[in-house]
């Protein structure tokens, strides 16, 4: 299988996120560059370096006001008497309606949904070429591969239009499947991360030429909270294209494997020719999130199962954090896969 990543990927190095009111050590670790790059070459794949496609492509997801404020924002921040290492807003707006402020900080709270996504000196250039692997994967596909996997990190799906969120930035997993939409492909969107991909949802939440489809922990006591209901179908155009497949906690291999023949069934019936895999691996028992139970061995069967769409498949990296198993998880499910 080809396999794409940046080693500009390393740049972003984040220190803290908020949880529970305090400043904790951030799960988003470079080090899982290197262990999910050994796990996928354990899988047999031959990685390559992205091609620089430019902005257009990230441009067609998100705003240029938002991109221009993640390309400047640390700049700026590190000109305020006594800021901090990170950009980590204190303030939000209540709509997105609301006034668009001048300062930094201002801006800073506009533009990120959580405490969960600071920004430091290499985040942008880390996102940008993360973004740029999902672009070259997606290539790939419209070139006739049958299928890749895209090392993206940071990772996306929580990234919304002009948001960033939950260690996201650029949604990778979005901007990969409009590359294939304006390629002439008619992709569907599979998010199997352990939270919700919410920034994919509001992307594509009012359009009927992407299915988005995601299995999660469900959000009534989990991260993103607000988005990932059973409820959510899409709205206008959109609507019957959004499916939630909210799970409770705990969930095993059967459990799951269950849930996703139904998200299964809905990509089938979207007519789907080609199909973006968001693949969070933090539905493992072992995952510091704790959200799921799937086993190692659980992963070769999602990966088994995920073949018999028998579409071309881009698998793009989502979460997945450290713990023992994470490389052989990913080894396992792009095995499962393979061997299928």
């Amino acid at each position: 299988m080809k396999a794409i990543f940046d080693e500009r990927q390393w740049k972003h190095d984040p220190k803290h996120f908020l949880l529970n009111g305090k400043l904790s050590p951030n799960p988003e670790q470079p080090e899982r560059i290197k262990v999910l790059h050994a796990g996928a070459q354990a899988a047999g794949c031959d990685f390559e370096a992205p091609k620089d496609a430019g902005l257009g492509p990230i441009a067609a997801i998100h705003s240029p006001e938002y991109l221009s404020f993640l390309q400047t924002i640390y700049d700026r921040w590190q000109k305020i008497d006594g800021a901090g290492d990170e950009v980590i807003p204190k303030i939000h707006p209540a709509n997105r309606s609301d006034s668009y402020p001048e300062s930094a900080e201002g801006q800073s709270g506009f533009h990120q949904v959580d405490g969960s996504c600071p920004i430091a000196s290499g985040t942008w250039e880390a996102a940008y070429w993360s973004a740029q692997s999902a672009v070259t994967g997606a290539d790939a596909m419209l070139g006739g591969a049958r299928a890749t996997y895209v090392l993206s990190r940071p990772p996306g799906h929580h990234a919304f239009g002009d948001l960033a969120g939950g260690f996201c930035f650029l949604n990778n997993s979005a901007i990969a499947a409009e590359r294939l939409r304006l390629g002439g492909m008619r992709p569907a969107i599979l998010d199997i991360d352990v939270h919700h991909g919410n920034g994919t949802q509001g992307i594509f939440y009012e359009r009927n030429d992407v299915l988005t489809v995601s299995t999660h922990a469900d959000p009534a006591r989990f991260y993103p909270f607000f988005w990932g209901h059973a409820h959510e179908r899409g709205a206008g155009a959109g609507l019957g294209y959004n499916l939630n497949i909210p799970l409770a906690r705990g969930t095993n291999d059967d459990e799951f494997l269950a849930a996703l023949e139904t998200a299964l069934t809905r990509v089938r019936a979207f007519g789907a020719d080609v199909v973006v895999i968001a693949l969070g691996l933090d539905t493992y028992i072992g995952d510091p999130f704790k959200g799921f139970a799937v086993t190692t061995p659980g992963f070769a069967r999602i990966g088994a199962a995920l073949a018999e769409l028998n579409l071309p498949t881009l698998f793009v990296q989502e979460g997945g954090y450290l713990c023992d198993e994470l490389g052989h998880n990913l080894t396992s499910i792009l095995n499962g896969f393979q061997n299928k």
